[in-house]
């Protein structure tokens, strides 16, 4: 049987999100799973650490690949990645999930294709987006 090499990586900067929702590393992690989950990925394991004085990183290792958050609460700023291989889950599902969660008022977000000989950028998918 021959395996696809296949996958698809979303990488999302969002600003203007509420401080205490950034700083929260347990709130985030039951989030980022729930992510996961809402795009039909499986999840392995999760880890997660809460920063002093603030911040917060989540990873989220999925059989897909994975899903993550690092946050800058006093920026207001949080990155998230979301990579999957193969064709049945898509990882803008995930992204599109923690967006509604986030409430961002401004965020970019660039799409990759991966693993078909070169790396190809798709256009970004929501580049200086305005959230009401």
């Amino acid at each position: 049987m021959e395996y696809s090499t296949f996958g698809r990586h979303v990488a999302v900067d969002t600003w203007g999100v509420d401080f205490e929702v950034l700083n929260n590393a347990e709130l985030l992690q039951a989030h980022l799973v729930e992510a996961a989950e809402s795009c039909g990925a499986t999840v392995l394991s999760v880890q997660s650490k809460q920063f002093e004085p603030q911040g917060a990183t989540v990873l989220v290792l999925l059989s897909e690949s994975h899903l993550s958050i690092h946050t800058y609460p006093e920026r207001g700023f949080a990155a998230i990645d979301c990579y999957t291989c193969g064709e049945t889950v898509d990882p803008q599902l995930a992204i599109d999930y923690l967006v509604s969660v986030l409430k961002p008022e401004k965020m970019y977000a660039k799409k990759l294709i991966r693993g078909l000989g070169e790396l190809e950028v798709v256009t970004p998918v929501m580049n200086q987006v305005e959230l009401v």
